[in-house]
């Protein structure tokens, strides 16, 4: 049968360089199903509404604050070790649509445990409508994705071996999610450590939620109490924001009330 050749896109091609990174990462998965009634009734009440993306990136952050393996990388130049990270650096999966074409680009969130929670989900969603070339992380892919493969291959090889390259390259840790589709348990490949995919909230205030690692970096037994932090953060210090944030809210309606009078 005929077929027709169709040119690989950018965006395309940036994701056949991330598989080809992500080859060489043991990646292994671990799945557990956490209570986020807190946060949902707690966005419920909320003004402005953060997204969930930008809610597992905090948590997330504030969980590696006090854990430093989950800001660990294990890098093979100049020789094997692990290289600790002073901070955590998300790296979020934007679904966008360029030139009449889906595709993915990471946004970097860098010390999400230090912001506001409604900064890292204004930096989300400006990724996902700004031009690509007002997002300083889909600037540089795209531009190292626009190199010719053996170029391509070589930046890729220097930027996944030293420490401080691979952090740029690839960050602490991902978010990604397909629960805008709907239901579906979704297992990602990733050049980077720590990898993080949530699914659809429950009607029962509960969501799955897969977290896949590097074991070169770390065993079963600390990502299952990970996860359990995770939880536990999400109904405390998240949730605690997010309510915080509510009087402010109520305050402002207050004064625009009072200055119409």
């Amino acid at each position: 049968m005929r077929g027709k050749f169709r040119q690989i896109s950018l965006p395309r091609r940036l994701v056949a360089d991330l598989m080809h990174a992500s080859a060489g990462v043991p990646l292994v998965s671990l799945k557990r199903t956490l209570n986020v009634r807190a946060i949902v009734e707690a966005r419920a009440r909320a003004a402005q509404a953060p997204g969930w993306a930008a809610i597992f990136v905090k948590a997330f952050a504030l969980v590696a604050r006090t854990e430093p393996t989950l800001r660990t990388l294990h890098v093979k130049w100049p020789w094997p070790c692990l290289y600790e990270l002073p901070r955590s650096v998300g790296m979020v999966a934007i679904a966008r649509v360029e030139k009449g074409e889906d595709c993915v680009l990471f946004e970097r969130v860098c010390a999400a445990d230090e912001m506001p929670l409604a900064e890292v989900d204004a930096l989300i969603r400006r990724a996902k409508t700004a031009p690509l070339h007002e997002i300083p992380s889909f600037r540089k892919m795209l531009c190292v994705t626009r190199l010719p493969l053996p170029l391509r291959r070589l930046a890729w090889a220097i930027g996944m071996n030293f420490g401080r390259q691979r952090a740029n390259f690839c960050g602490s840790f991902g978010v990604t999610s397909v629960a805008a589709y709907g239901p579906g348990e979704l297992h990602a490949l990733s050049p980077g450590p720590f990898l993080l995919s949530y699914g659809v909230i429950r009607p029962d205030h509960t969501v799955d939620v897969v977290l896949r690692w590097d074991h070169l970096v770390c065993d079963a037994a600390l990502i299952a109490q990970t996860l359990i932090r995770l939880e536990q953060v999400l109904g405390g210090e998240i949730a605690a924001e997010l309510g915080a944030g509510r009087p402010q809210a109520d305050a402002r309606l207050v004064r625009a009330a009072g200055s119409r009078l």
